[in-house]
């Protein structure tokens, strides 16, 4: 079988294209952690220097030289692009742990409403203000809206846990309940854009699908339990090479397999990792295994994916500073709000009341995997993938310092609720 490839030149490029990405995202990245704020706006940053909003700006023959050289080009860096969502939602679905705490349920319960469903039922009336910019080619309202809730309310576990770890306050009451709520938050809103990328693909969907979906969605970690327990009770102490062999393919065929049945591939590398987990838990043996793969994926994949959503942003063409200004307004504003209001029923501190408030509004990844999926599926404009991503990095900086403030202020504000 003849397979076509790329000149030896168009390789040489490719790869010095993906050596300024990388580049520019760890620079900017590292510069990000200097000042205490998370690394994923900085490797975005650097893919924002590279691109339309600064160097391909000023100089677009000689970055296009290097980025667009030849037709094929863009295609293969998307490659690059996929395998860095993938791994990202893959190691996200590993480190999601989906429990509650008894002790606090109440604050969980409340939390959930009212950084969730509240600030999702708010958008509402806001939809139809943005949506003649904001609505994608496929000109389906439905869609967009399912979209544009799902971005008022999502909240990021790996920016908020690297902010908890580098504070030194994960395992905390606090972070805890943070984390537990945001698991079945980025759960339920997986489902919805699962629905919204299904309805975009199709056209349309009715009541009996969209259960369908759900169901499945749900009944995937369902079935993830009963296998975990059979694999568990067959399975021998695999090598290193077996391991991570069979994880890369269960991870690719599960996420082919799931997009057959109408499940996006961000959902379904999420489901392989949780699956990762289910099967061998968390020993030192595993935990250390994952932890290469992070180390690796973190330092290749994930960076180069967050430059190509970086390359991608263009505030000097593609973005309305007040239409950002103004929905960035209502997205922290309803989230705050709404979080603040469901916890006046409980008995905590108002200091506490308004951590997790202004906490829940951070974006993070999940807000760039949401933006970038929607915008992918054509069902958001590039300038409300823009507004997204901004949205994501500024709210994400907003909650990092903010903790880490209060902190200052009172080493044991995390410790009690």
């Amino acid at each position: 079988m003849d397979i076509a490839t790329l000149s030896e030149k168009e390789i040489i490029i490719t790869l010095l294209a993906l050596g300024l990405l990388l580049l520019s995202a760890f620079i900017f990245g590292t510069l990000l952690e200097k000042i205490k704020g998370p690394r994923v706006v900085g490797e975005i940053l650097g893919g924002m220097i590279l691109g339309g909003s600064c160097l391909y700006f000023f100089f677009p023959e000689v970055m296009s030289k290097v980025l667009m050289a030849y037709p094929e080009e863009g295609k293969v860096l998307n490659i690059f692009y996929q395998l860095g969502l993938i791994f990202l939602m893959f190691l996200s679905g590993y480190n999601t742990d989906i429990k509650v705490d008894r002790k606090n349920i109440k604050t969980i319960g409340l939390v959930f409403i009212g950084a969730t469903i509240l600030p999702m039922l708010g958008s509402i009336p806001f939809i139809g203000l943005f949506q003649d910019a904001f609505i994608g080619s496929t000109a389906n309202a439905t869609p967009y809206r399912l979209v544009f809730a799902i971005g008022v309310a999502i909240t990021s576990i790996p920016v908020i846990s690297k902010i908890f770890f580098d504070m030194g306050i994960m395992n905390t009451n606090f972070s805890n309940t943070v984390l537990t709520v945001s698991t079945f938050q980025d759960l339920c809103l997986w489902i919805l854009l699962n629905i919204a990328t299904k309805i975009a693909t199709d056209g349309s969907i009715d009541l009996i699908s969209m259960i369908v979906i759900v169901f499945m969605t749900l009944g995937i970690f369902v079935v993830i339990a009963v296998l975990a327990k059979f694999i568990k009770s067959v399975r021998n102490d695999w090598k290193p090479i077996t391991f991570y062999t069979l994880s890369f393919v269960v991870l690719l065929v599960t996420c082919s397999l799931l997009y057959l049945a109408g499940i996006n591939i961000m959902y379904s590398a999420f489901v392989v990792g949780y699956a990762v987990k289910a099967v061998f838990g968390t020993s030192d043996t595993t935990k250390t295994r994952m932890k290469y793969l992070e180390n690796f994926s973190f330092s290749f994949f994930v960076p180069i994916y967050f430059a190509l959503v970086g390359l991608r942003l263009n505030v000097i063409h593609d973005f309305n500073i007040l239409r950002f200004l103004l929905f960035f307004g209502i997205a922290f504003g309803l989230e705050f709000i709404g979080t603040f209001l469901m916890l006046l029923f409980a008995k905590l501190r108002a200091i506490t009341k308004l951590n997790f408030a202004i906490t829940m509004n951070a974006r993070g990844g999940p807000g760039i995997v949401l933006a970038t999926v929607a915008y992918s599926y054509d069902i958001i404009s590039i300038e409300f993938f823009t507004v997204l991503i901004i949205t994501t990095m500024l709210s994400s900086m907003i909650a990092g310092y903010w903790l880490r403030l209060q902190k200052k202020k009172d080493r044991t504000v995390f410790d009690q609720l």
